[in-house]
């Protein structure tokens, strides 16, 4: 068997700890944003790193209310949802530069929900060759960033239009 030695993972698992009740629901209703890397609060959702993320960047969007699926959400917490997705593509692309994008929900158990109770959207960022033997054969991933970085990145980005037309105003006034 072949060991992929990642020291500076320990600081992260010897600190991980099962929470009590939905994560969602704790993570959002908290106020330590930078702790649970909360990159953006919405008024119906906020988005939030991946503590596993599969690749760099890879985020999720959550509803504030526990809410199990689809079917059972306001029409506006799914419009600001979708909303919410556009912001992360156009981010992660200007952060990333990614080829492509994985974006979705597994919503129960047996679609592979991890956390089936509450549903909430991935927004993955890929490239050309990310699934390589290291996930497929070893069952490992191989991150070239800490979620530190990766948070300090996206929290500084226009997440609303309305902060998006700031950042382009600011931009137009320093040239």
């Amino acid at each position: 068997m072949d060991h992929l030695w990642t020291p500076w993972r320990y600081q992260y698992i010897s600190q991980a700890a099962p929470t009590a009740g939905c994560i969602f629901c704790v993570k959002g209703a908290e106020n330590r944003d930078a702790e649970n890397y909360i990159l953006h609060r919405g008024k119906f959702n906020f988005i939030l790193l991946n503590l596993f993320p599969y690749t760099v960047g890879h985020m999720m969007i959550a509803p504030y209310q526990h809410v199990p699926t689809l079917e059972q959400s306001s029409e506006d917490v799914l419009a600001e949802m979708m909303r919410l997705a556009q912001r992360a593509e156009m981010n992660l692309r200007a952060t990333y530069r990614p080829d492509g994008l994985n974006i979705g929900l597994n919503i129960g158990s047996s679609a592979g929900a991890g956390v089936a109770g509450h549903i909430h959207m991935h927004v993955v960022p890929r490239w050309q060759g990310d699934a390589n033997f290291m996930t497929t054969v070893g069952e490992t991933r191989v991150m070239p960033e800490e979620l530190d970085t990766t948070y300090r990145k996206l929290v500084k980005m226009a997440w609303t239009e309305r902060e998006g037309k700031r950042q382009k105003a600011k931009g137009k006034r320093q040239k």
